[in-house]
């Protein structure tokens, strides 16, 4: 077998694309989504049907201005999702407005809002995960919205205190950022660093084994990989989402995939629990540069692919 047939073996493969032929071809269990994914794929012409689709439902709408913007938007979104929950047999996430990150309510409103677009055009709740940055306001709307069976991804996260603080408030998934932490250590160190050693991966074990040991149901999903090193070192964690470059990679090879993390030796180890209020949250995360930083980037970058499609979308309404 090749490498992703082994590694389907031991972890769920997701796949970290807008790409639709890309799923078809990897044939992942899951899709993720986010605001960059969405507007590369937008900008495909195999993908502007959806996008006409969106504007000329939003010409006909009674909206007008920014209101009819935003729901042409979210409705780019929920046509993705849709077309991507034809292709893959489990779930689809779908990414709240990054500009959302610090603001609980409007968080908990705009995943209601999704969710029901999604319910109107009958897709059950099941097949949704609702994406989230890890702020501590999003993990407060996340634990709002799981009450009311929406499940969530909590994304954009770096560190143990984010990852503690979603398993105790019943989160249904989270997604560590691998290469992004890689990114930050090279970057601060001017070292590069092997499989095993790199930061992300041993971010990724770190939480996966906590998670298990106090047996917190939270699924851990690694994301954001720079090479296949990092995935290989995270095989047996419960989901990995990746890209269809790095999905070719796995499957053009057949070196043999041993599992690196398991129930077992995470149940095995001596580990002390991380306080959750937010008091150490907030704490934790200030002694943690590279996860006050990177969280704070990744929302902005977000931000930026969020305000570019608007104005996509503005223009073309305008059109």
């Amino acid at each position: 077998m090749n490498q992703l047939e082994q590694l389907k073996q031991h972890t769920v493969v997701v796949a970290d694309t807008g790409d639709f032929e890309a799923m078809k071809a990897y044939q992942p269990r899951d899709a993720t989504t986010n605001p960059s994914l969405i507007l590369q794929a937008a900008q495909k012409p195999e993908y502007q049907s959806l996008v006409d689709q969106a504007v000329a439902e939003g010409r006909a709408s009674s909206l007008a201005g920014q209101a009819r913007v935003d729901s042409v938007l979210d409705r780019i979104l929920i046509l993705f999702g849709l077309e991507i929950l034809k292709i893959v047999p489990g779930r689809v996430s779908t990414e709240v407005d990054a500009r959302l990150s610090f603001d609980t309510q409007g968080t908990i409103d705009k995943a209601r809002q999704l969710i029901g677009m999604y319910e109107s055009a009958g897709i059950s709740r099941e097949r949704i995960l609702i994406k989230i940055a890890s702020t501590w306001e999003g993990i407060e709307a996340a634990k709002v919205l799981q009450k009311e069976s929406i499940n969530c991804n909590l994304t954009l996260l770096f560190s143990l205190a984010q990852a503690v603080a979603c398993a105790e408030g019943g989160i249904r998934l989270i997604s560590p950022f691998v290469g992004r932490i890689l990114d930050w250590y090279k970057a601060s160190t001017g070292k590069d660093y092997a499989a095993a050693e790199d930061p992300g991966v041993q971010s990724v074990t770190t939480i996966y084994n906590y998670f298990k040991h106090f047996d917190h149901s939270t699924e851990v999903m690694g994301a954001s990989f720079r090479n296949k090193g990092e995935i290989t070192e995270l095989c047996g964690c419960d989901l990995l989402t990746i890209s269809p470059g790095l999905l070719g990679e796995l499957q053009a090879s057949e070196e043999p995939l041993t599992p690196k993390l398991n129930l077992d030796h995470a149940k095995s180890l001596s580990i002390d629990r991380v306080p959750c209020d937010e008091k150490s949250f907030r704490w934790l995360m200030n002694e943690d540069p590279m996860a006050t930083e990177k969280t704070a980037e990744g929302i902005r970058k977000f931000a930026v692919d969020i305000v570019k499609l608007e104005q996509s979308v503005a223009a073309q309404l305008e059109a």
